[in-house]
């Protein structure tokens, strides 16, 4: 497919005739086609007579939406609509992405993933095992696209707040790139999922007849290391070093290892571990106007101590920095509760990470126990164990602080630490909430309406990868991701804010992430770190020139006369 553009039009080229085009996601338009391309394309006849206007197909496909039971069904009926006419099923996103995104993200789409033998139906993405090693560059090429831009891969391991659902777990690379697309703008065709399959040791899935992917415990060291290894080689071999690498839902054990090891090598960044860091923060700087009071004021506690724990916490330490204190005083504001209790000094088997927040304290085992003894201006919650914020602890928070932060971020709502309407109902409205799935607008019975912030990932991911793209970044900084954090509190209005906002509305999600991707284009330029050379002079114009359009285009049709009686074919309009 070919585009061409004079000053006012676009018009795609395509060798492809007949069927091919109607099942070609990329080039079905459906009903859409003028008489002129039908008889052009050869598709004249394969299609009704009507034409339908893509606002009247939206309407329809909104209308088969509301006949479905549940999101399950709901989740499976818009990726078989991505699968059919990829324009459509954006538009349709775009036409309401508050509704949307939880059925094509969270929550949704860990059950999808769950279920994701049942509702598997065309190939979407790469899926590449253990057994692929040394075969990988040949594997890459089966892909039909060249132009990729953005690379996001799974093993699979930690799939949100599930545990090791192995080849299911393409159900999130396959879900954020729709994001990428929804919310940032990226075109479809410069994404591509990966899941990488290197075995699952969730006996459930083992014994699961359905279950898609290989059916042997995870492999693990040398041989695991080799096939990252040459992921990472043979992606950029054939896409450019300036192709982004995004992990997602890795485990622990090699989350930060792998970032760890490629940051400085690859374009790559781990959304687990920074992404969640950026939006988290980003909640804390609104909160922080709400409270008047700078960063290095408060006392964190986490609940959890894993790689949303770290990242969150290597930022705020980041953001304390600026504010002028030591590296050493900053650490010393962050606490963290892990399944063994308060990280201290001196416990068995701690991790390099972990070691970092360890501080001088007698052992505690009980979250409720660490709240009363810290009096932590704000508690974190990313352990993705549910009502781990009690009553208790909701009401001590409420007891010690004016205005107690209270962030339950853990995916899927199920896994939620508390509720929005826990927190507003138990701190008496004075609690500043955000968690990490929606959550319904709380009225307390005092007439007070809330509507709780979302500090959802897709605020973040999107606009960085649309920004590092636009300007061929080759390595992605933590200082990007500070500054994304900042760049998005500073979209929250004060109105937003006194209704319990602290990200701003979803409704508004792609004009974020484009002012974000300006953003990092402005930063990598003026830190030396794009190669997309000549820098353009205006920045907004360039990355605007970028955006995937939802509009159908028009094919470009030969100036070659059909006979006269084809032409005058009877048909309808809507």
């Amino acid at each position: 497919m070919h585009k061409s553009a004079d000053q006012s039009k676009t018009f795609v080229y395509t060798k492809k005739r007949g069927y091919d085009v109607t099942r070609n996601p990329h080039l079905n338009k459906g009903m859409a086609f003028t008489l002129e391309e039908r008889l052009q394309l050869g598709i004249h006849g394969l299609l009704p007579p009507c034409f339908l206007s893509q606002d009247v197909q939206v309407l329809r496909v909104l209308r088969n939406y509301d006949l479905k039971k549940d999101d399950l069904d709901r989740y499976v009926f818009l990726m078989s609509l991505q699968d059919r006419n990829e324009k459509l099923f954006y538009k349709v996103l775009i036409s309401d992405i508050e509704r949307f995104m939880p059925i094509v993200y969270t929550p949704t789409v860990g059950l999808a993933c769950q279920q994701y033998g049942l509702t598997y139906r065309r190939p979407r993405g790469l899926f590449i095992t253990i057994h692929d090693r040394s075969h990988l560059a040949t594997l890459l090429q089966s892909w039909p696209e060249k132009d990729i831009r953005a690379v996001v891969v799974t093993d699979g391991e930690r799939i949100l707040g599930l545990g090791d659902l192995g080849c299911y777990g393409m159900g999130i690379p396959v879900g954020k790139l729709a994001l990428y697309t929804a919310c940032g703008g990226m075109p479809p065709q410069q994404c591509l999922p990966v899941m990488l399959d290197v075995g699952t040791d969730n006996q459930e899935l083992l014994k699961d007849p359905l279950y898609i992917g290989l059916r042997h415990k995870r492999i693990r060291g040398k041989e695991y290391d080799e096939l990252l290894e040459e992921f990472m080689k043979a992606v950029t071999d054939r896409f450019g070093m300036e192709c982004l690498i995004q992990f997602e839902d890795f485990a622990n054990i090699n989350a930060f290892r792998l970032l760890s090891k490629y940051r400085n090598k690859y374009c790559t960044f781990n959304d687990d571990i920074q992404g969640t860091a950026a939006v988290a923060v980003a909640g804390l700087f609104a909160a922080l106007r709400i409270t008047k009071s700078k960063m290095s004021d408060h006392t964190i506690v986490f609940q959890g101590a894993g790689e949303a724990a770290m990242g969150i916490a290597e930022l705020i330490t980041m953001a304390m920095e600026k504010e002028g204190l030591s590296k050493n005083d900053c650490l010393k504001r962050i606490w963290m509760v892990d399944s063994k209790g308060l990280i201290v000094k001196g416990r068995d088997h701690l991790t390099h990470e972990k070691e970092r927040f360890a501080h001088e304290h007698p052992q505690m085992k009980k979250l409720e126990d660490v709240v009363k003894t810290l009096k932590p201006t704000a508690i974190i919650g990313v352990a993705a164990i549910a009502g781990a914020f009690t009553e208790q602890i909701i009401k001590d928070m409420a007891s010690f602080n004016e205005r107690p932060i209270i962030f339950a971020l853990s995916n899927p709502t199920s896994k939620a630490e508390c509720t929005a309407e826990q927190c507003y109902t138990l701190t008496e409205g004075r609690g500043i909430f955000a968690s990490g799935s929606p959550f319904n607008p709380v009225t307390l019975p005092d007439g007070r309406k809330f509507y709780p912030g979302q500090g959802n990932n897709a605020y973040v991911f999107p606009g960085v990868a649309l920004g590092v793209t636009a300007c061929a970044m080759r390595h992605i900084t933590e200082d990007i991701f500070l500054l994304t954090a900042e760049a998005i509190a500073e979209m929250v209005t004060d109105k937003d804010l006194s209704e319990g906002r602290l990200y701003p509305p979803l409704t508004n999600i792609r004009d974020v992430s484009f002012r974000l991707a300006v953003k990092v284009v402005e930063y990598a330029y003026k830190h030396k770190m794009a190669t997309l050379y000549p820098e353009p002079a205006d920045k907004e114009a360039h990355v605007r020139s970028l955006i995937y359009s939802t509009d159908y285009e028009e094919f470009a049709v030969d100036s070659y006369r059909w006979p006269e009686e084809a032409m005058s074919i009877q048909t309808c309009k809507l």
